[in-house]
């Protein structure tokens, strides 16, 4: 007996050991999964919405951005509990959590079967409430994602506890309906009630009958699996209206009712014999029941970039978890519409090309339309977005800046280079040598002015100058311009071999427009949340420019590629005509990269900056005849004339201190006359080596031109868009201010007809041309 007692006491005592070791156990474990828990008042977060709505300039809707769950795109439109049928609702508590309304976020006998299974070695499944669900589908699924684990379990445990001491149980169950998923929808997958009920029966949530209603909710366990078998589904369906009804959810006669409906899930054809009996059930079309990927109503490609922008800003974590953004941004419908037409009717691209084409405000950076792809009837528009995406060599589009950035060492156009064979020491290139040669090897053998050889796009009078200037300098001027060259780029790169984007080369030419300033392209005004707080307003950002030239030189450039849109006929080698249109002024430069690959036209008018480019999506070769002044400059002159029609003509804009002088060689340029600085001008915005350059970033409308005799100017506000003075009709964005001769002032007059400033003369070239230009791009 004695032996006994003992050993009853030894018992207990371990016993009672093993049960305060596991508590203690239990509670380290408990304080560490404590620790690790999420905010669970991030689901206060899901009443916002989870659509982000997109929005022109003007505020148009252009449509909304697909929201992701990790890399998956999803179908998730948030609702409300009164914009859901009341059987929907009901059958989901019923089927998945019948104590919804009596626990606190748990179920005792789903913990103890649980606690169970682990004991027995087995996986943890099942038996999970609503409150349960909901947090396993938002806060917990960025660290387990479906899988289910002890750590998971005791974690969903502790903030279901949480989150039903401070939501109702209204709440809890809106933002089940909204979170859980639902299947496959095709290019997204279906998440919330919105989406399944759009995806499965084509309806709004509150419209589902208690039939449809019944058949959505015996999907949720398994979705896919449950979708390819009617018959298997709808037997469930039956169970479940029986377990309504005794749960009093339902009548027995709207039971009745439901069995009687004829529901036919998108996809399928089902035949009853009877209320509540199916005769047969055929899935006929599998897809029939998938949404869009894309819900983008207008200009696609755009919104891609809004939407890259707005994650760089704001974090993916604030667009896609959260959602329920308004961003406002700057795309112009009628620019966007210039674009898109220049698209469709382009007719004279070569057999398999494709294209990409945007214009921008070159005095802001903004980004007014754009498209990513050749537009063809009846066909779906690629995603892919070759006017933002696209890195493709820009060939002699290049050169303006080369020849710029000459001119800015001081330079004029009338300096000269030899057009004859020249070679280069190159480590890379076979036989050490780097040799370039002029387009199809036609070379004048004369020494011409850099005027001329740009007009005729002339690789070796090109690369002689860069190897002149220096492509130390040449290489620091294309970086502040968002252009750099590739690590190991040598004088191939003054012929073009450089890759970029069309966004990018329209806003390396629009400093040329708006005085020497550069300003990263930017699509995006301002962003709210659905309750209307500001997250962004670029209006309070103070996005300063780079200033990249002075206006003299920016206006010394400027005069270049618009003598190789005027100073040549077609017969002449003239490149560009074609891109003339109206009484508009123009400017720009053709660009054709080895193959021929990449077909460019990059330009300017005084209002608008653009670039088209044309070529292979995948790559390669097009037919050999491919010349972008017959492909490309057309493309740019439709978007552009569309864009620019009921706008008031307006002119560039010359800065003082600019003189024109007649081309020398009157034999080849008889008409032409180019700028240059005056050399008696003193100006510290003028950045010829060895003069004073204004402080960097500073802005384009707070720069003021210092002639040696101050007292005989004025400053004066000039409206941009027409040149002349500023009057009280001038929106206060338009203005500009600039010191003017006080003697120039009255052909400044906003009541002047024509242009306001000095002379500047446009020579005339007829007809289109055949391309000349091709960037060498083997070193």
């Amino acid at each position: 007996m004695i032996l006994l007692g003992k050993f009853f006491k030894f018992f207990f005592s371990l016993l009672l050991a093993v049960v305060l070791a596991g508590a203690g156990l239990a509670g380290a474990f408990a304080m560490k999964w404590a620790g690790e828990l999420p905010d669970y008042r991030e689901l206060d977060s899901l009443t916002l919405g989870a659509e982000t709505r997109v929005f022109a300039r003007d505020g148009t809707p252009l449509g909304t951005l697909v929201p992701r769950v990790g890399e998956q795109k999803v179908s998730r439109t948030l609702v409300r509990l009164n914009e859901i049928s009341p059987f929907m609702t009901a059958a989901v508590v019923a089927n998945e959590d019948r104590t919804f309304f009596q626990h606190y976020g748990l179920d005792p006998r789903g913990i103890g079967r649980q606690v169970l299974r682990v004991m027995e070695g087995q996986d943890v499944q099942g038996g999970s409430t609503l409150t349960n669900q909901l947090i396993k589908n938002t806060l917990l699924w960025d660290e387990f994602g479906g899988v289910a684990t002890p750590d998971r379990k005791a974690k969903e445990w502790m903030l279901s506890v949480q989150v039903e001491r401070s939501f109702t149980k209204e709440e809890v169950l809106q933002n089940y309906l909204n979170a859980i998923y639902w299947g496959d929808g095709g290019p997204v997958e279906l998440y919330g009630v919105y989406s399944a009920a759009q995806s499965y029966f084509g309806k709004a949530p509150k419209d589902l009958t208690l039939g449809e209603s019944a058949y959505m909710t015996v999907l949720i366990p398994n979705p896919y699996q449950r979708y390819q078998n009617y018959e298997q589904a709808y037997g469930l369906m039956k169970v479940l209206l029986k377990r309504m009804e005794e749960d009093g959810w339902i009548t027995a006669q709207q039971r009745e009712n439901a069995l009687a409906e004829k529901v036919q899930p998108k996809g399928w054809q089902v035949q009853y014999s009877a209320p509540g009996e199916i005769a047969s059930a055929e899935l006929v079309d599998p897809k029939a029941k998938e949404l869009r990927d894309v819900t983008t109503n207008r200009a696609p490609h755009f919104t891609q970039q809004v939407e890259q922008e707005l994650t760089q800003l704001l974090g993916s974590d604030k667009v896609y978890g959260a959602g329920g953004l308004r961003v406002y941004t700057t795309l112009d419908l009628k620019v966007q519409n210039a674009v898109e037409t220049a698209s469709r009717e382009a007719v004279r691209l070569p057999s398999g090309a494709t294209l990409g084409a945007t214009i921008m405000d070159p005095y802001t950076g903004e980004v007014l339309g754009m498209i990513g792809q050749k537009i063809r009837e009846g066909e779906p528009i690629p995603d892919w977005n070759n006017a933002a995406q696209g890195q493709r060599q820009i060939g002699s589009t290049i050169k303006p800046l080369l020849y710029t950035v000459g001119l800015q060492t001081g330079l004029r156009q009338d300096h000269r280079e030899e057009d004859r064979p020249v070679s280069f020491p190159c480590d890379t290139c076979e036989d050490g040598m780097y040799s370039p040669q002029n387009f199809e090897g036609a070379t004048t053998f004369r020494n011409m002015t850099i005027r001329e050889a740009l007009d005729r796009s002339l690789n070796l009078v090109t690369v002689r100058l860069a190897d002149r200037i220096g492509l130390e300098k040449f290489f620091g001027k294309l970086g502040e311009l968002g252009i750099p060259p590739n690590d190991g780029t040598g004088l191939a790169a003054a012929l073009g071999a450089i890759e970029t984007t069309p966004i990018n080369m329209a806003a390396a030419y629009a400093p040329f427009v708006n005085g020497g300033v550069y300003y990263k392209p930017r699509y995006i005004t301002r962003i709210e949340t659905a309750r209307g707080e500001v997250l962004y307003d670029a209006g309070n950002e103070n996005i300063k420019p780079v200033r990249v030239w002075s206006p003299q030189v920016a206006y010394l450039g400027l005069d270049m590629i618009r003598g190789v849109v005027n100073d040549l006929k077609p017969e002449q080698g003239g490149l560009a005509s074609g891109a003339k249109f109206g009484e508009w002024s123009v400017a720009g430069k053709t660009g054709t990269s080895n193959g021929p690959k990449d077909l460019w036209f990059v330009g300017t008018t005084p209002l608008y900056t653009g670039a088209v480019w044309v070529g292979k999506q995948e790559g390669g070769d097009m037919p050999i005849n491919s010349y972008s002044g017959v492909v490309n400059a057309p493309i740019w002159k439709r978007m552009m004339e569309v864009a620019h029609a009921g706008k008031t003509k307006a002119e560039y804009q010359q800065p003082p201190g600019i003189l024109f002088a007649e081309h020398p060689d009157k034999e080849w340029m008889p008409e032409v006359k180019f700028a240059y600085i005056d050399p008696s001008y003193r100006d510290a915005a003028t950045d010829v080596e060895g003069q004073v350059m204004p402080q960097q970033g500073a802005r384009y409308s707070e720069v003021e031109w210092y002639p040696s005799d101050p007292s005989s100017t004025e400053l004066v506000g000039i409206d941009r868009r027409t040149g002349r003075l500023a009057t009280e009709f001038t929106p206060p964005e338009e203005v500009i201010m600039r010191r003017i001769r006080t003697a120039d002032l009255p052909s400044y007059s906003p009541d002047m007809p024509g242009s306001s400033k000095a002379t500047e003369t446009d020579t005339a070239g007829a007809g289109e041309s055949q391309d000349t230009d091709s960037a060498d791009t083997q070193e």
